[in-house]
This record gives C-alpha cells, structure tokens and sequence, in this order.
C-alpha cells in the first residue's frame, strides 16, 4: 500500500470508529438558537435535523466498511468477501440514495438551501452531481459483487474505486453536516421544521417500513460482525511515536 493511501485509509478509520460510537450513543442536547443544531425537542422527540445526522452516521459506518475492505484488498484480494459488498452496496442504495438522497435532500432540503440564495447555495449543484456519481458507482460495486469470476486481477480496480467513492463521501456528508443542514434550519420557522419533521418521519415508513432506520442500523451493525468490525476497540489509535 502506498502511503497517501495508507494516510487517507487510516484517517477514516480513526473517524469512522468514532462515528460507531456516535451512532451507538443517544445524543440528547438541545438549545434554541436557531444557528444551532438541536438534536430532540423540548419533548424528547427527534428532530428532522437528527434525522438526517443519523442517517449520515449509518452511511459513514457503510463507508468505514469500504474503507476496511479496500484495505484488505491490499493485503490479500484472494480474500475478498463480495457478499458483505453487495450486502454494503445495496444498504448504501436503497438508504443513502434512494431513500435519504432522492426522497429528502434533493426534494427537500436542497431546493431551499437554494432558494435562500445563501453562501451554501452554489454547493447543492456540486453535491447533486457527486450523488449521479455515487450511484453510477454503487452500480459498479453490486456488478463487481455478483461477478462470481472476481479475480486477483481486478482487486486494484476495486481497491481504487472504493477508495475514491469514500474520499469523495466523507467530505459530502461532512459539508452537508457543517454547511447545508444548518443552512436549511435557519430558513425556516420552528413550526416549519416541526412540519419537516414529521414529513420526513411519514417518507421514511413510506419507503423503508416500520421502524425502517433501526433495521437499516441493525443491517449495518450485521455487516460490520461478519467482517470482523464490531469490537470499536480495535480502532482505538497505537500511541504516537516517542519524539
């Protein structure tokens, strides 16, 4: 492995492990400045704006499991187990693009980032295009994953794309989280976000079911079992090296 590939892995690796502890712990705080990111209301309840932060903690434990796998590729692409891929790459579709991507950021939260004509509004352009990228990739990664003749020989071209589709996911989502998630609360009033809330709320029985974001975290935490990932300790960081 090279080492702008082992810096950039081991990065996520680090994140990606606290984000599974942050998926694993309710986070309850709330305030009432508007600029601010309460996640539960006066009542305990979920906010749209947890909503959509913990479902980008499931999509980042997805893109922590492509980072361990390209990793592995590296080592050893004999070892290559494309069942957790296409089990991985499926979860990715019908949460992150069908359901959280198509069905409330590009219908919802986007358009009015825009329309608010803010400094986060030339972003949503950038971030529509990396979901058609993301998506033509996920196709690659369900292909690769049905092909039952995966070799040695396509392991680099795997290796590199699941690479790519993190680097390029992690800084999305993070945008997302920092600029237009916070963009979008302050356009609107609190009984409008309330209205989002249970809108989102009712999309997400519509499309994934009942109690359809603690299937999806169950489907994610399985995953990551059958990998050998679900101890957070092994991601705790060596020391530094003495100086």
């Amino acid at each position: 492995m090279n080492m702008d590939r082992r810096r950039m892995l081991m990065g996520i690796g680090v994140s990606g492990a606290a984000l599974f502890l942050n998926s694993c712990v309710s986070l309850s705080y709330s305030r009432s400045d508007n600029n601010t990111l309460p996640l539960k209301d006066d009542e305990g309840e979920v906010t749209a704006v947890e909503d959509l932060m913990r479902e980008h903690g499931v999509l980042r434990r997805a893109l922590f499991i492509y980072a361990e796998m390209a990793t592995g590729l590296d080592k050893d692409p004999a070892a290559c187990k494309l069942e957790a891929l296409q089990k991985t790459a499926g979860l990715f579709r019908s949460f992150g693009e069908d359901y959280h991507e198509k069905k409330l950021e590009e219908a919802y939260i986007f358009p009015q980032v825009k329309r608010t004509g803010g400094p986060s509004a030339k972003l949503t352009d950038i971030l529509i295009s990396q979901h058609r990228r993301g998506r033509e990739i996920t196709d690659y990664f369900l292909a690769v994953s049905q092909n039952r003749n995966f070799h040695a020989g396509n392991a680099a071209a795997l290796a590199k794309t699941l690479e790519s589709f993190v680097r390029m996911y992690a800084i999305h989502t993070a945008i997302e989280d920092t600029d237009i998630f916070p963009e979008w609360k302050k356009s609107l009033s609190s009984a409008q976000l309330d209205e989002m809330g249970d809108k989102f709320e009712d999309i997400e029985r519509e499309q994934l079911g009942k109690d359809g974001f603690e299937n999806t975290l169950k489907q994610v935490s399985d995953i990551e079992f059958s990998l050998g990932m679900s101890d957070l300790a092994k991601f705790t960081a060596p020391p530094p090296p003495s100086l």
